[in-house]
């Protein structure tokens, strides 16, 4: 009878997750790839790719991913400046996808690249396609068509109101003091409003723009020390900005 009463009470306790977790868990996958699929990589930019994957982070037996939003998203833990695009702004998608068909030959051939980040969205256009080395003066052989593009993309009736903003920049090469540009923070001044002049002939509105030169302080290979480094240093980007950054 001891034994008997021992056995009665007794619990089998099974392991692990219940048996309908398998089932749900193949589900979610099938609609992860279902999206995937659906996704066009020439349409998302590398900034907003890595949001998503940042909004995976946790995932787990116990434990969900983080809500993917526009907007802050306080629970990642995270700063724009250790993440480049949490704040996007409104109404910049239909741009962006319009500027990645717009520019598609040119992207493919390193003219031009189109990216995101807490500013807004960035058309940057190469300079050794634009300019001269040293040089402000625009070299419209190569630049009327891209420039052409560029001024119907900011003339969308999705971007009347916006303020784009035009910044050049420029390698840490210095400049020739005897010439017309003393320093690079001239010369990439210049840049960006022989730019901004040219798009107005295309029909642009001038009252929408600010310029501004950057020189070298702002470089997108930090060691320019090879003429590869040097030419993607040499840029200048024509930003849509976002609200927060007027």
């Amino acid at each position: 009878m001891a034994d008997d009463d021992e056995n009665e009470k007794c619990v089998i306790v099974k392991q692990g997750a219940a048996e309908w977790m398998t089932t749900y868990s193949d589900m979610v996958t099938l609609l992860l790839c279902f999206f995937v699929l659906l996704m066009n990589p020439e349409a998302i930019d590398g900034a907003r790719m890595e949001l998503i994957m940042y909004s995976f982070n946790g995932l787990g037996p116990l434990a969900g991913g983080n809500t993917l939003q526009v907007g802050e998203l306080a629970e990642l833990g995270n700063s724009i400046m250790s993440m480049p695009s949490q704040s996007k702004g409104m109404g910049l998608d239909q741009a962006r996808k319009t500027a990645v068909s717009l520019f598609k030959p040119e992207i493919q051939s390193d003219k031009v690249k189109v990216t995101e980040d807490e500013r807004g969205l960035i058309i940057t256009l190469a300079s050794d396609v634009f300019f001269r080395p040293a040089s402000a003066e625009l070299n419209m052989e190569q630049a009327r068509g891209i420039l052409t593009k560029l001024a119907d993309l900011l003339s969308m009736d999705d971007l009347a109101g916006r303020t784009f903003r035009i910044e050049g920049h420029t390698d840490s090469s210095p400049t020739d003091p005897r010439g017309p540009w003393p320093t690079n923070w001239e010369l990439s001044a210049a840049r960006s409003a022989n730019v901004l002049h040219y798009l107005t002939d295309f029909g642009v509105d001038e009252n929408q723009f600010q310029i501004m030169g950057l020189a070298d302080t702002r470089k997108e290979v930090e060691q320019d020390d090879t003429e590869e480094a040097r030419a993607q240093n040499r840029r200048v980007d024509v930003v849509i900005l976002t609200e927060g950054h007027l």
